[in-house]
């Protein structure tokens, strides 16, 4: 019996991910076409600009500036096995610029914004401002979404730039200062051997992460129900639900890379 219950529990909530899925797509769908069109709300997409860019800078440059570092330390162990050393500067430049910055990035980004914006949306739902603005005639989603989702879209690489550099910069540091690298091979290896493609490939999940960050917080903070529950409720869902997306997303991006 009561793996029955457990089997009921894990479907019921494996089915209610796909619909909220299928619904979340809808929505994305309508989000881009509101985009496109008239009225801009230029203040609003300003205002999450920086919200997002410019605030959400110090967790991500802490995040990747150690996790450069724990690379080049957890590298070095493991190739100076058999004597491959001087492969550091490349493998950290490599997994950070293709895969850790933008998946930390994606993930810092969820738990800072993504979090934020469910809980502001769920609130406004649930206080009835947001039906509100239909009695002053106003598109709620292309007043409060949209510009929240074009601006993570945008900022999102950016982010993971500044990711790559200070990540890069963490391996520099750990491999010069405590395992006794010389700074110019270090810096030449990692130069000659990173290509535009590792970057480019970064950025391009970086602004897919973007999309599904934005429109996955906005998507449950828009549609809250249960009172103020509910707004925790939506912040969690997003916080997991974006995560799994940016995990599955980066794998199927890669793979489509890979081809």
């Amino acid at each position: 019996m009561n793996i029955f219950k457990i089997t009921r529990a894990v479907g019921a909530n494996f089915l209610r991910f796909l619909i909220d899925a299928a619904k979340q797509t809808v929505a994305t769908i309508q989000m881009i076409r509101d985009a496109i069109t008239p009225p801009f709300y230029t203040k609003n997409f300003l205002d999450q600009l920086i919200f997002i860019g410019f605030y959400s800078l110090p967790i991500v440059a802490m995040t990747a500036l150690f996790s450069g570092a724990v690379m080049a330390l957890q590298s070095y162990t493991g190739f100076a096995r058999f004597s491959g050393e001087n492969t550091v500067p490349m493998v950290v430049a490599i997994s950070l610029t293709r895969e850790l910055a933008p998946v930390l990035t994606g993930l810092m980004v969820t738990a800072r914004v993504g979090a934020s914006f469910a809980a502001e949306l769920a609130t406004m739902r649930i206080t009835e401002q947001i039906d509100a603005l239909y009695t002053l005639s106003t598109n709620s989603i292309k007043f409060l979404i949209t510009p929240r989702v074009i601006a993570s879209i945008f900022c999102m690489p950016f982010l993971v730039i500044m990711a790559d550099i200070l990540g890069i910069m963490g391996g520099y540091l750990v491999g010069v200062y405590k395992l006794s690298f010389n700074s110019a091979i270090y810096i030449n290896n990692t130069v000659k051997y990173l290509d535009a493609s590792d970057v480019s490939s970064g950025l391009i999940k970086a602004a897919f992460f973007g999309l599904i960050i934005s429109s996955t917080s906005c998507y449950f903070g828009y549609n809250a129900t249960q009172g103020s529950r509910g707004v925790g409720i939506a912040a969690t869902r997003t916080v997991v639900s974006s995560s799994i997306l940016i995990l599955i997303a980066n794998y199927v991006i890669t793979a489509l890379l890979f081809e």
